[in-house]
């Protein structure tokens, strides 16, 4: 009978014995070979300390190595340049951790913190709590018993405040919705409560209902049913999301507060709080410090705070390198693992397939090996997650303290947690502590953290593994062997009847409850099949094909002032700050001149490069040709590479999705592949991808251009400000001269093309007067009707050569002078349809134009800079 008990063990300790209890282990590839490229440091090492942090990989310090030792990141206060790449980096971070939680900004916004716990410490000092009084109840602030002592630690302001404190157990709250009851009248109904749980006990791995949040706010569970008011969740996310996926768009907690090292092992000391846009507003703050402020006076009392809700509670400048880091760490888990639900599996099996056999290991004498302290028996991933929290016990039953354990692993290179893991409620229940026997304790010398283990023969703490997702089946090996060879008395035999219980129970692989919508439950969106911002399906848009008509009758009644000549030049820019694409005639789309600036280079943190910080852009030169459908780059020096303009819906579903910003606006766009980023990085020398906005993102014209319009809105496509950029020939003439009397002209030499091709502009007009083009609000190209919206303020790009990418000061210095100081230069226009037209409508050089002046004493409005 022992040796069959011996070998049943001899089997289950083998990875066709794992396979036999959890089918899901690595991520499509060899995991041990991504351990050993990634991860090499810990050969040797059993790292079992998941749940403390997780360990980062190589790739991701390299590709954050390499992204400090590429680009420039100033102060994101400043609004140089390189502080302006800091300040669009952090903003996508921003967006890259919202998306990874299933949400938008108009949803939620980023807060940047030192660590969930100072993400807690913020709601608990801005929360608007009530105290009580005669009349009214006041807040209350309830929290889970399992609770992290951050946490707990709300009771330091509430309690000052005279706020009811209330601790939950978990089974209060497993019991049966019950119907709201109003124990207060009207007036009370906007009181503002707390209730504060772990998505994940720390202690035991517990993974609690993520229902709870909806039902808390709708006042349908306890303790929320009896309590008048507005009630708010705060779900403590740090160690859930270490190894799962949180969806808060089905699950909308009001504040959430996590830790990044617990998902990517770097950087440390940075956490944030997300919080939900509709409950920002009850947030008070009083103190302010650097960058928090729109304005305020020294000697008064005076201060007005910035609008959003990140800028008015990250005190002074975010540890913005950090922060950049964060999104190597994206990369190289997506990379890795292709998503936390493969994650979830993966460690899931790996704690699983441990707890089985330490939960039915025994001495020879059939005395149990092990206590383990658990809600579950592991067998569904949604309420489980990769921690295992025990005791070793010998053969008499009696613990062995955990420090003794701790000491022994050491030895074998195991690194695990012990103690009470900064959850004293979890450690009480599971221990059977008193809250008399914890007072004796400290009276005897114990404080958290140390190595007294046992007094008066009774635990005060716990040993806990935990596992990541570059944990791996030789982990478990060691570890179970390590426990067999250090405390099990020989032979080691396995409890039968259980473990046949643990085989048979059925293995959940479904991750959480359905999502509730509308206080319903539902079913679980595709999200990649959709677009993050709008939840659209991805189609390719349809151009109708129109071609130009004949001149009609309405232009004769139009009210112009000026006829100014002809459209002399027609450039597109297909890529982004690329060099210019001139044609002689070219189809108008619903976003301006069809596939201008429709693909734009980014760097490795998805960020928009433009001239500005890499003037060799324009040395790129990008031609479309429209009967093969095909986007053809070069350079000199470089062989030319060729991508199509547009995909096959099939092809474009496989496309790396990606979010980008331009001009502060969010893009949706699609990584247009290996091949031509390669071929980008070699020219440019940095590390660079290509990306394609994405057909069906509308992207609206700015509001301040269409501020008491009533002619229908524009669309962009990668722009800055709007859909054309219009500049006058005569008006480039005029500062062509004054580039040569305020220089020497045979020292400093621009003919008009090259001028002309500085300013970047998509229409070359040639007026009859320098800078008539200031006045004007409407145009007319042949029949096509264009909106003047704005002028375009110049910045230093105008100073780079377009020829040689070489940086100079002029024409900027002279534009500024002859100006006195006004560098607006050019007009932006949007396409004004007719009720009769349709899309693509073809302009054409040559064509005459005419403009509507604005009228006497209205000025241009100076605009963003041209890019």
């Amino acid at each position: 009978m022992v040796e069959k008990k011996a070998s049943s063990l001899e089997e289950l300790c083998t990875f066709e014995g794992f396979k036999k209890v959890w089918k899901h282990y690595g991520y499509n590839s060899d995991i041990q070979e991504m351990r050993d490229e990634e991860f090499s440091r810990i050969k040797g090492i059993t790292y079992l300390d998941h749940a403390g942090t997780t360990l980062f990989s190589q790739s991701q310090i390299e590709g954050f190595s390499r992204d400090l030792a590429e680009n420039v990141y100033g102060n994101p206060h400043s609004h140089n340049l390189s502080s302006r790449l800091t300040h669009d980096t952090v903003e996508h971070v921003r967006f890259r951790i919202l998306q990874h939680f299933n949400v938008s900004p108009e949803e939620y916004t980023v807060i940047f913190t030192s660590g969930c716990t100072a993400a807690v410490k913020m709601v608990a000092e801005s929360f608007p709590w009530r105290p009580a009084t005669r009349e009214e109840p006041g807040s209350r602030f309830c929290y889970l018993t399992d609770n992290h002592t951050s946490i707990v630690g709300i009771r330091g302001v509430t309690s000052q405040l005279g706020v009811t404190n209330i601790a939950v157990k978990p089974d209060e709250l497993s019991a049966s919705t019950q119907s709201t009851e109003s124990n207060s009248g009207p007036s009370f109904e906007e009181t503002p409560h707390l209730f504060s749980y772990p998505a994940q006990s720390n202690f035991s791995g517990t993974k609690y209902p993520l229902r709870w949040i909806h039902q808390i706010q709708t006042r349908k569970l306890y303790p929320s049913h009896g309590t008048a008011g507005r009630w708010f969740v705060l779900l403590d996310a740090a160690c859930f999301v270490g190894c799962s996926p949180l969806d808060l768009q089905a699950y909308p907690a009001d504040f959430v507060p996590i830790s990044f090292y617990k998902i990517f092992g770097f950087p440390t000391g940075l956490g944030a709080l997300l919080v939900r846009n509709d409950s920002s507003s009850i947030m008070r703050k009083n103190y302010f410090g650097g960058g928090t402020a729109a304005a305020y006076l020294v000697g008064e009392h005076f201060f007005v705070s910035r609008t959003s809700i990140s800028s008015r509670f990250e005190d002074g400048t975010i540890p913005f390198l950090d922060i950049i880091a964060l999104n190597h760490g994206f990369h190289a888990l997506e990379r890795l693992t292709k998503g936390m639900k493969n994650i979830r599996l993966h460690t899931f099996g790996l704690a699983r397939y441990t707890y089985m056999i330490l939960s039915t290991l025994q001495h020879a004498n059939g005395k149990p090996v092990a206590r383990i302290y658990s809600d579950t028996e592991f067998c569904d991933p949604s309420t489980q997650g990769a921690i295992i929290n025990f005791n070793v016990l010998d053969n008499n039953g009696d613990i062995i303290g955990y420090s003794q354990v701790d000491k022994l692993a050491s030895l074998y290179n195991i690194q695990v947690r012990t103690g009470c893991f900064c959850n004293t409620g979890a450690c009480q229940h599971h221990l059977g502590l008193s809250n008399e026997e914890v007072k004796r304790n400290l009276q005897a010398g114990h404080v958290c953290g140390d190595n007294i283990d046992i007094i008066e023969g009774r635990p005060t703490g716990s040993v806990r593994v935990s596992f990541g997702y570059m944990s791996t089946f030789e982990d478990t090996q060691t570890f179970l062997k390590f426990i067999i060879d250090s405390f099990v008395r020989a032979p080691a035999r396995l409890d039968e009847c259980r473990l046949a219980r643990l085989r048979e129970s059925a293995a959940a692989e479904t991750t959480e409850p359905p999502i509730p919508q509308s206080g319903q439950l539902g079913t679980e969106p595709n999200l990649e099949d959709q677009d993050p911002i709008h939840g659209a399906d991805l189609k390719k848009p349809d151009f109708d094909s129109v071609t130009n008509g004949h001149f009609d009758a309405g232009i004769q009644s139009m009210k112009s002032i000026d006829v100014a000549g002809t459209l002399t030049n027609i450039f597109l820019y297909p890529i982004k700050s690329c060099a210019a694409f001139e044609v002689k005639h070219w189809p108008i789309g619903s976003k301006g001149l069809l596939y201008d600036r429709t693909w734009m280079v980014v760097n490795l943190n998805n960020v928009c490069l433009s001239q500005k910080q890499e003037p060799r852009l324009c040395l790129i030169q990008p031609q479309i040709d429209l009967e093969r459908n095909t986007l053809t780059i070069g350079a000199e020096g470089m062989s030319t590479v060729t991508i199509p303009v547009e995909s096959g819906g099939g092809e474009q579903q496989t496309r790396t999705l990606c979010q980008s910003k331009v001009c502060g606006d969010r893009v949706k766009t699609f990584d247009c592949g290996d091949e031509v980023a390669d071929w980008i990085s070699k020219f440019l020398g940095r590390h660079c991808r290509l990306i394609r906005q994405s057909s069906d993102f509308i992207r609206d014209v700015k509001k301040r251009y269409l501020q008491g319009q009533a002619w229908v809105s524009a669309s962009l496509s990668l722009v800055n400000e709007a859909q054309y950029l219009m500049v006058n020939r005569t008006s480039i003439l005029h500062l062509q001269e004054e580039i040569q009397k305020r220089n020497d002209a045979s020292t400093l030499q621009f003919n008009t093309e090259q001028l002309i091709g500085r300013f970047r502009a998509n229409l070359v007009v040639c007026g009859t007067q320098p800078f008539e083009e200031d006045g004007w609000t409407e145009l007319k190209i042949g029949h096509t009707s264009f909106q003047v919206v704005g002028q375009c303020g110049r910045c230093q790009m105008i100073g780079i050569d377009q020829d040689t990418g070489t940086r100079s000061k002029e024409p900027l210095q002279t534009l500024s002078a002859c100006r006195q100081g006004k560098v607006t230069f050019g007009a932006y226009l949007l396409h004004q349809p007719s009720e009769t037209s349709s899309y693509p409508i073809t302009i054409s050089a040559g064509s005459w134009i005419s403009a509507i002046a604005k009228r006497e004493g209205s000025d241009p409005s100076a605009e963003n800079q041209s890019g």
